[in-house]
């Protein structure tokens, strides 16, 4: 089992271009909408009940991916940096891979913001992501969450890491190709290819 955790802001194409990896490789996408949507129609997003919820089906897919013997998982998800909780419930996720012995990899998307507004109320995002059907609120949301979080990481901190000890892969996903993106993980991390 190989963990690639692909994180980065709204709209940056963490899904498309987790597809993308997990079409080259066979791995499997578990997107964060993938826990999201669910829950929506019962809790409003944030609420105590619903963190509890997404954090535990999140916990145990990637758990299972372990025991279930899949070849890799690619996880999405998008984590405020300055948030010690975000960090916090990011290490608890990998934890069970970790103890596992199996490798683990960030790959870091970035664009943006203007490249990644434009991007909200595309097909994929839709077909996907039923909270993103507003797509007047869905762009709201982008700007509002750029400016209450840090949702990449900064080059000018010399080494700076989600997951210190594993590989972090920083990438321009600007341009909007993301079998273009997904190559580049593949061939630098060294991916297996199907």
């Amino acid at each position: 089992m190989h963990l690639v955790c692909v994180t980065g802001p709204p709209a940056v194409g963490k899904m498309t271009v987790g597809r993308a990896v997990c079409d080259l490789t066979g791995f499997r996408l578990f997107h964060n909408h993938m826990s999201i949507e669910p829950l929506l129609g019962v809790y409003d997003f944030g609420m105590p009940s619903f963190q509890r919820i997404n954090g535990l089906i999140r916990r145990e897919v990637i758990a299972e991916s372990v025991v279930a013997d899949l070849p890799g998982l690619v996880f999405t998800f998008a984590i405020d940096l300055d948030h010690p909780g975000d960090l916090a419930q990011l290490h608890e996720l990998v934890e069970p891979v970790e103890r596992a012995g199996a490798p683990i990899d960030v790959v870091e998307l970035y664009a943006p913001q203007d490249v990644r507004l434009a991007r909200e109320g595309g097909t994929d995002r839709m077909d996907h992501k039923r909270s993103k059907r507003d797509v007047e609120w869905a762009r709201s949301h982008v700007v509002d969450l750029e400016s209450r979080a840090r949702l990449n990481t900064d080059p000018a901190r010399d080494g700076e890491q989600l997951l210190p000890g594993h590989r972090h892969l920083r990438l321009d996903n600007a341009h909007g190709d993301a079998r273009a993106t997904a190559e580049r993980v593949v061939d630098e991390l060294g991916l297996p290819r199907l």
